[in-house]
């Protein structure tokens, strides 16, 4: 931030298996932030290194960062970040039609399969405007997961949900974790999700810390 130098993570070391249901945890400021976006490849490192799915990240390109990210990861925003002009189906087809995966029918048969999942094939041909959170929210799910990717990063997914919305949107991701052998990485300070973890990272100040964060 201009002249001063924030150091948002310090000398973290950690390995996330595939398949693993992982969460990282601590107050705002505690760089969980950071991290999930260095692993999902938005935000560069200064030092140290990261592999993925046995590719080192050092020195690509914007294009080949982006090429990565199409092909191992996808993203669950807390504030959703659905096409507001695209109806839902839309909006859950539109990775594959920018990945260029799949004929139509086979881009329609995945995603009406990942609808049924969420509960949310009847709504297809809804707008966001008029779904609840909760159900916007599984429609991100469906998009983050249509590509089949290896690695999905979720940040704070039930922050805006009511507790009974949240739990079930987790429950869901938890579930195609263990059909799909997708790995998530989320982030939540509900202590109530931690239990649904195979791995809790906790951060303070830039840190692992033993033990509970707060």
């Amino acid at each position: 931030m201009g002249s001063i130098e924030v150091q948002a993570l310090k000398g973290v070391s950690l390995e996330i298996e595939e398949g693993e249901f992982v969460c990282i945890a601590g107050r705002s400021g505690s760089g969980k932030t950071t991290l999930m976006n260095i692993i999902g490849l938005i935000d560069n490192f200064d030092r140290g290194s990261l592999v993925i799915n046995g590719c080192a990240i050092k020195n690509q390109s914007r294009k080949e960062l982006a090429k990565l990210r199409r092909e191992f990861i996808g993203f669950i925003f807390q504030s959703f970040n659905l096409l507001p002009v695209l109806n839902v189906f839309e909006n859950v087809e539109i990775p594959l039609i920018i990945a260029k995966k799949g004929n139509k029918e086979e881009r329609r048969q995945r995603v009406n399969y990942l609808l049924e999942e969420v509960e949310l094939a009847d709504r297809s041909g809804h707008i966001p405007a008029e779904l609840s959170g909760g159900q916007q929210q599984r429609v991100a799910v469906a998009r983050a997961l249509v590509t089949k990717p290896r690695i999905v990063i979720a940040d704070e997914p039930t922050a805006n949900l009511d507790s009974a919305t949240g739990e079930k949107v987790l429950s869901l991701m938890k579930k195609i974790n263990r059909e799909e052998k997708t790995t998530f990485i989320f982030s939540t300070h509900d202590s109530d999700i931690w239990k649904m973890a195979d791995k809790i990272i906790f951060l303070h100040d830039g840190l692992i810390k033993e033990g509970k964060p707060y």
